[in-house]
């Protein structure tokens, strides 16, 4: 008989998950999210519309095209980092509302990552060879910040949110300034993660340690650096 099953709160009709239950579906959608499959357009129907889905493509030289890709592979980097960040925090999170937030948060990454990947290929790239390192290592720092209570999970999606918005900024700058299409994709993720910050602090976010902020930031320009060129 099918059951119901309830994702915030890791029960179905049936039966409770335990702690080693919910990880290990977790670390299933994590090998999904990473198995890159036949291309399919990403969906049209608002609000996940494809943001670079009414919008000319044009004419990139190798160069451009290079750098282009390099910039969308960090940012599909940066959305398999958010889906791990999310997904372990969820996993810890004490508060059924502070879970159902970090998990409606992940589905909307999700539709990010979706469009980091239909303009990978579009761009005749393909997403970051060390994505398994990033999901890896987010998934573990979003599980050890969620244990320290979710009020300082919420305080990192906060900076992690207010930090993206700023690399975001920075990718608009050095786009190609005719490749519209993927300025469409980072215009629409940037009105997403600024909201995503907002609903944090809303929702009771404890503010980050300064030496924290600046781990975080470190790390992130890591990833950057890595996924750009690999």
């Amino acid at each position: 008989m099918a059951t119901s099953f309830d994702a915030g709160s890791g029960r179905d009709a049936d039966r409770d998950y335990t702690p080693a239950d919910r990880a290990l579906m977790q670390l299933g959608k994590g090998l999904k999210l990473l198995a890159r499959g036949p291309f399919a357009p990403p969906r049209s129907s608002a609000p996940s519309r494809y943001p670079a889905e009414r919008v000319a493509e044009a004419p990139l030289d190798e160069r451009e095209r290079r750098h282009a890709a390099g910039l969308m592979r960090v940012n599909h980097a940066g959305e398999v980092s958010a889906q791990a960040l999310y997904q372990g925090q969820a996993l810890v999170a004490r508060d059924g509302a502070v879970r159902e937030h970090l998990l409606r948060a992940a589905s909307e990454e999700r539709n990010h990552l979706l469009w980091c990947d239909a303009r990978l290929r579009e761009l005749g790239e393909k997403p970051s060879v060390l994505s398994p390192l990033w999901y890896a290592g987010s998934f573990a720092i979003g599980a050890a910040a969620g244990l320290v209570g979710d009020k300082a999970s919420l305080g990192f999606v906060e900076e992690t949110e207010r930090q993206v918005v700023e690399h975001l900024n920075e990718h608009l700058g050095k786009l190609p300034r005719q490749d519209r299409r993927s300025r469409a994709i980072v215009e629409a993720m940037r009105v997403d993660e600024a909201r995503h910050g907002e609903e944090a602090a809303e929702a009771g976010a404890s503010p980050m340690p300064a030496p924290v902020k600046k781990l975080m930031a470190g790390i992130a320009q890591l990833m950057k650096f890595g996924a750009y060129r690999l």
